[in-house]
């Protein structure tokens, strides 16, 4: 078996541009940074809830990358000892308990769903989402629950990186009235600085658009970078 060409180059030679492959929750961000809350900030993050859990972070008006440019991987940061597994095959990771997958597990055990290869993840919220709309105690604490794990990850953000704003975006966050205020308010409660908390939480449920503005920026942040680079110096 042949090995697999790298993706960069294939899209090259198949459309002779230059490409740039970019982490999911990066793009997020630079779409916050370039177009969005972000604008005029030196320092922010944005947490992303949507099939997983994703963190981008910006320091001193540049995307932070880490040594190997993985993204910060805030939904696989332990917040229980031995707690549910999670997809990435250990346990007690965030994510287990605020993704897609966590929600709709915990909704075919609180609403007896029968869940096959038929039903979609999306289809399974939904219904969970209705049901919580509609007054089912036990939906309604799923997200709840969720809400919770959701502002120890958050405090855990601002405890390390004392950022002035934290967005959380995705199309989960399109349910965000069923928990928002109490994460906001949980959020200040698990900090030092109590219920004093200099920074400041926002909700952006992203539709596909966000996605579409990371990419623009990632391209632009490129195109910017080329015309004031000389000779490979800045």
């Amino acid at each position: 078996m042949s090995s697999p060409a790298p993706l960069r180059s294939a899209f090259r030679a198949r459309f002779g541009r230059a490409v740039y492959l970019e982490n999911d929750a990066n793009m997020l961000t630079l779409s916050e940074l370039w177009f969005g809350s972000g604008r005029g900030l030196s320092d922010f993050a944005v947490v992303t809830i949507e099939n997983g859990v994703g963190m981008g972070l910006v320091l001193n008006n540049q995307l932070y990358r880490g040594s190997f440019g993985l993204g910060l991987e805030l939904g696989h940061t332990k917040v229980q000892v031995d707690g549910a597994l999670c997809r990435c095959g250990q346990r007690g990771c965030l994510e287990a308990y605020l993704a897609d997958y966590a929600l709709v597990r915990e909704a075919a055990t609180a609403l007896n769903l029968t869940l096959d290869t038929k039903t979609s993840h999306q289809t399974a919220l939904e219904t969970l989402f209705s049901e919580a709309s509609a007054g089912n105690a036990a939906a309604k604490s799923i997200f709840q629950r969720a809400g919770r794990f959701l502002s120890l990850g958050v405090s855990n953000v601002i405890h390390l990186f004392d950022p002035a704003l934290i967005i959380l975006s995705g199309e989960r966050m399109a349910y965000d009235f069923m928990y928002a205020q109490d994460v906001v308010k949980d959020v200040q409660a698990l900090t030092l600085s109590r219920n004093q908390m200099s920074c400041k939480v926002e909700i952006h449920a992203q539709g596909n658009l966000a996605w579409a503005r990371g990419a623009t920026a990632r391209a632009l942040a490129e195109v910017t970078n080329d015309l004031f680079t000389v000779d490979g110096a800045a």
